[in-house]
């Protein structure tokens, strides 16, 4: 199927509705949002004297909707000014433009009778060959289409995002009875490249995969917290960021999500799958009843499994539900040892092994927990896919689980997950025991730096499809790998480029990486065309190490810091000025020293979830790795005739002063981290190495050559200087800064104001990385400032603004 999709209908501007609509206009997609029509005026409309006929009326519902989703956070768009891509309407007065639009969403109340009611009406007014899909989370899709035109149903099919659209990455695909392959197919290709989504084709089954997954996994936990004599802190302290799975966990994830939607859903599944075998399992717990009873449904009624409240003093306190008196009590802290052994374990696939074997009641929850979930999925097979990696990717880009049961299965070993799941009293389906017959003892293989998993039918391992588009480091690391020390390892991407992959704690930058980066670009000019600075883990880098900064200036060895301070400045300017392009390839937190990497890097091809910032101004210093020097740069490069320079100047020296970090890749650009017409943002981060590979290949081959290093920065000098100087001290009379904040703003200004020099001046990049330095290194001395670095070592917590 040729079809482009330039506008799309949403039909329903609730909190799923106008985050798809807003989805939708993060790619540029022009988008019709439509609600129905109010039946009465609410007391404002009466006040005002106007009346039902009145536009502002017949479109205040989808007005209301759309402007609580915009002002909600975190946000469903990348920047506000997509939002002029959303039109809106009603139902009534502008359901013809329908008639306009590639494709029609439909999502209104889980309700069959009402969805049905509404695909009557856009029936009438679509263009035959229109994508009409549904948003439903579990209402069965061959029931919606029934009694409508022929062209309408080979077009209809289910496309389940996950809320919020924005931020999870699950695109369940269900097709109906008469849905053509090739609708599928395309939903399916548009999904991942252009919505940045992992696409997932289900069988029309209650709750389709994620949510059949997911939810017993939850109601699994209910039952065990019980049985087990848990609180609800010690659950959530077992399932959060130890196992790969967000810091919400499980029940603080119920909260957010909304109980009431919750018990929805196992209902359904309960009502809807009398031959499950773990039926009972989606029975609710009396706890949950009482809690329903109560509506206690999380953050949306303000009391869930936990409350927030405050204390006598004003201040806010967490408090936590006893499961057994149904009494809210104060937060229940609790240390397990098994989690202290996992703490030197990088990888959290490696920790799976280490959990379970755990001989204290952490071990007994893990096996409790992973066997029945072991055994549930493997019973979903067929009956809700037919391949089990679709199972894994539903887990992870669904749920935020950073792996799923077969991959966890897979790390534990066969043999011990079968262990796991007859220690239950559960069985697991017929064809795992084949695939061990068979001599197969893995789920997934890599062979020549591709997934391969178990295909049922075929007993063999296929090759996972779909993933050419992508370059998954994990696979190629130890056949591709150039180089490797204990910060960084280099493999060889193919067709001339390298990449450096970060491998240090939270990936920050210290002496390895410089070093590693170094020997890179070195291997690089030698015997390659281009260079790639990009990971796949949690994030890009949250900044240089700050706890080797602590120590020397601690033990005040100035001459060490300002030689590993100058080695930064060096290897930043390498990027910049090597005999080969260089790309950086930012994703989620890219701060500090991550930032100052991508601002010298020939090009940025940055994930639209790129969170990034100089931010150490919050540590008591300023950027010292040449982010000072190359935000003074660019704001010199954006003088333009007719601007006043030293507003354009003081936008960046407040960027930085205020450790403005984006919220998104676009709003980058606003802050000066990204360059139009240079730097570019890719949606779906599983593309974003292969992206940034062919874009240092573009520039090779189209001869690249080395740049010259810049002496042409005009400063402003005493013109800038005294301009900064009045604004902080102003600030400081005002109570809006302390003092040691003037003293950093000051230094600050020193550098971006090229000095006192006493008239603008063109200097060198090497002058202002001289300036910076020296500021950086005398705010090293300064007891604020290793106090302040000292908290945020002992909080364990990146630096954010």
């Amino acid at each position: 199927m040729n079809k482009h999709i330039k506008k799309v209908a949403v039909i329903g501007s609730g909190i799923m509705g106008s985050g798809i609509a807003c989805h939708f206009a993060n790619i540029g997609v022009k988008v019709l949002l439509l609600d129905i029509v109010p039946r009465e005026l609410n007391d404002k409309e009466k006040a005002k004297g106007l009346t039902l006929d009145d536009k502002v009326v017949r479109n205040r519902l989808v007005n209301d909707s759309l402007a609580s989703a915009l002002k909600s956070k975190p946000s469903p768009i990348y920047h506000q000014d997509f939002a002029s891509r959303i039109s809106t309407g009603n139902m009534e007065d502008d359901i013809d433009k329908v008639s306009e639009v590639d494709w029609i969403i439909e999502v209104v109340v889980e309700r069959l009778d009402i969805k049905k009611q509404v695909f009557e009406k856009l029936d009438k007014h679509r263009t035959p060959g229109t994508l009409i899909t549904s948003n439903t989370s579990g209402i069965p899709i061959h029931f919606m289409s029934e009694g409508r035109s022929e062209d309408f149903q080979k077009h209809f099919c289910g496309t389940h995002f996950f809320n919020p659209v924005r931020y999870l990455d699950l695109f369940e695909i269900i097709p109906g009875p008469k849905t053509l392959p090739e609708v599928l197919d395309f939903l399916n290709a548009f999904g991942e490249k252009f919505l940045g989504k992992t696409s997932v084709i289900a069988k029309d089954t209650p709750a389709f995969i994620g949510n059949r997954i997911g939810t017993f996994s939850i109601q699994s936990l209910f039952h065990t917290v019980k049985d087990m004599d848990m609180t609800v802190e010690e659950v959530d302290k077992l399932t959060g960021p130890v196992i790969g799975r967000p810091k919400s966990a499980t029940f603080r994830t119920v909260d957010v999500v909304g109980l009431d939607t919750l018990v929805h859903v196992a209902n359904g599944i309960y009502e809807n799958c009398p031959d499950d075998e773990r039926r009972s399992v989606f029975k609710l717990p009396d706890f949950i009843d009482t809690m329903v009873e109560n509506e206690w449904y999380g953050s949306k009624t303000g009391q869930g499994f936990y409350k927030k409240i405050k204390d006598k003093d004003g201040k806010s306190e967490i408090l936590g539900l006893d499961l057994d008196k149904m009494e809210y009590r104060p937060k229940k802290s609790k240390k397990f040892s098994v989690l202290d052994k996992t703490k030197t374990i990088d990888h959290v696939i490696d920790r799976f092994e280490v959990l379970v074997n755990d001989s204290e009641k952490p071990g007994e929850f893990y096996r409790r927990n992973f066997g029945a979930l072991f055994a549930y999925s493997s019973n979903r097979i067929p009956e809700i896919t037919d391949e089990l990696y679709k199972i894994d990717d539903a887990m992870r880009a669904g749920f935020g689980w950073g792996h799923g049961p077969f991959q966890i299965w897979d790390a534990i070993g066969l043999d011990k997950g079968l262990e796991l799941i007859k220690a239950l009293d559960l069985k697991a389906a017929s064809w795992v025991q084949e695939m061990k017959e068979a001599g197969i003892e893995s789920f997934y293989t890599v062979k020549d730096g591709a997934s391969y998993y178990y295909d049922i039918p075929s007993k063999s391992m296929k090759k996972v499809p779909g993933q050419d588009a992508f370059i998954i480091l994990d696979n190629i690391r130890k056949s591709k790998e150039v180089f490797k020390n204990k910060g960084v390892v280099v493999e060889d991407l193919g067709d001339g480029i390298l990449n450096v992959e970060f491998q240090s704690k939270m990936n920050t930058i210290g002496g390895d990486v410089l070093a590693g980066l170094n020997t890179a670009i070195d291997r690089a000019e030698k015997d390659f065309q281009g260079l790639v600075v990009g990971n796949q883990g949690k994030n890009f880098s949250v900044g240089a190490n700050i706890g080797m900064i602590f120590m020397m200036a601690v033990e005040q060895e100035y001459d060490e810091l300002n030689m590993a301070i100058k080695m930064f400045q060096d290897t930043m300017m390498r990027m910049r000025y090597s005999a080969i392009p260089t790309v950086s390839a930012p994703h989620d937190m890219t701060l500090g020293g991550g930032c100052e990497l991508s601002l010298h890097a020939d090009k940025v091809v940055a994930a639209a979830e790129t969170y990034i910032g100089l931010v150490e101004f919050g540590v008591g210093v300023i950027p010292g790795g040449g982010g000072s020097k190359e935000m003074a740069l660019r704001a010199q490069d954006t003088f333009r005739k007719g601007d006043v320079e030293l507003n354009v100047l003081q936008e960046y020296f407040l960027t930085i002063g205020m450790a403005k970090v984006s919220t998104s890749a676009y709003e980058a650009y606003d802050l000066g981290y990204l360059q139009p017409g240079k730097d570019i943002v890719v949606v779906n981060k599983d593309r974003q190495i292969a992206t940034a590979k062919a874009h240092a290949q573009l520039m090779a081959e189209a001869g690249y050559t080395q740049p010259i290093q810049r002496t042409d920065v005009k400063v402003l000098g005493k013109q800038a200087l005294g301009m900064f100087l009045v604004g902080t001290d102003s600030m400081e009379a005002s109570r809006y800064i302390s003092e040691h904040d003037k003293k950093i703003a000051n230094k600050l200004a020193y550098v971006m104001a090229g000095g006192d020099l006493s008239e603008p001046t063109e200097v060198s990049e090497q002058y202002l990385l001289d300036l910076e330095r020296e500021a950086f290194l005398s705010l090293c001395t300064e007891r604020k400032t290793l106090e302040r670095i000292q908290h945020m070592l002992k909080s364990g917590k990146p630096l954010r603004n």
